[in-house]
C-alpha cells in the first residue's frame, strides 16, 4: 500500500490525538522505509539564522528552506513526490554539516545534491554558483558571465530567489554590482549574518 504525504501525516496526527491507540510511530516510519513507501525524508533544523526545513532523497539533499514545513514541502510534493515523511535520521549528515558550518568549522559542504527542483538556465546558474568558495562573493553580472550569458543578470537574480538549496548552494555570496546586498529569500539580516560568518564585510542593504 502506498501513502501520500498528507495521508501519512494524517495518521500520525490521529495517533498523537489518541495516546491510548497504541500507535507505534517509530515502527510505522521503519515499515514505510522498509517497504519503499518514502521517496523524500525531511526534518527541522535549529540554526542561528532561525529554524530550517531540510529534505532529501536517495540521490542527495533536495531542499533547505526558511519556510514552515507545509510551505517548504508543497513544491516537493508537486514536482518530486508526495511520498514524504519526517525522518531526521536519514538527514543526519546534512544536520551535522550545517551545524559545523554555523560554528565556523566547515568551509565546504561534502553532500550529494538532488538538483531536480532547478531546471534550465537557473540550474546552470546554480551550478556556476557552487564554484564560489567560502568567504568570496560574486556579482549578479559576474555570475551570469560564468553561466555563459553575460546579459542574463536579471535571470540570475531570479535563480537566486528560487534557489531550493540555499546556504549549501551559497546564493548569499551573490551581491549587486558595487557591493550592495541585493535580495535574499531568508531576509537581508540572514544574508548579512552569513557573510559576516564567512568574514566578508557587508555593505548597507
Amino acid at each position: 500500500m502506498s501513502y501520500t504525504h498528507e495521508e501519512i501525516e494524517a495518521r500520525l496526527r490521529a495517533a498523537a490525538a489518541n495516546l491510548d491507540s497504541g500507535f507505534d510511530r517509530a515502527g510505522f516510519v521503519a515499515r514505510a522505509a522498509d517497504e519503499g513507501l518514502v521517496d523524500v525524508a525531511w526534518c527541522r533544523v535549529d540554526s542561528p539564522v532561525g529554524p530550517l526545513v531540510v529534505a532529501g532523497t536517495g540521490a542527495g539533499l533536495l531542499a533547505v528552506s526558511f519556510d514552515e514545513a507545509d510551505a517548504a514541502l508543497g513544491p516537493i510534493a508537486e514536482h518530486v513526490s508526495p511520498r514524504i515523511l519526517e525522518m531526521p535520521d536519514r538527514l543526519d549528515p546534512v544536520r551535522r554539516q550545517l551545524d559545523e558550518y554555523f560554528a565556523g568549522r566547515r568551509h565546504r559542504f561534502a553532500l550529494s545534491l538532488d538538483r531536480r527542483l532547478s531546471r534550465g538556465f537557473r540550474a546552470t546558474v546554480l551550478r556556476a554558483l557552487e564554484a564560489v568558495d567560502y568567504g568570496q562573493t560574486v556579482s549578479y553580472a559576474e555570475l551570469a558571465a560564468r553561466a555563459g550569458n553575460p546579459q542574463a543578470f536579471r535571470a540570475v537574480g531570479s535563480a537566486m530567489a528560487t534557489n531550493p538549496i540555499p546556504i549549501v548552494v551559497p546564493c548569499h555570496r551573490v551581491l549587486r554590482t558595487g557591493g550592495g546586498l541585493g535580495g535574499y529569500a531568508g531576509g537581508l539580516e540572514v544574508k548579512r549574518w552569513l557573510l559576516d560568518l564567512e568574514g566578508v564585510g557587508t555593505p548597507p542593504a
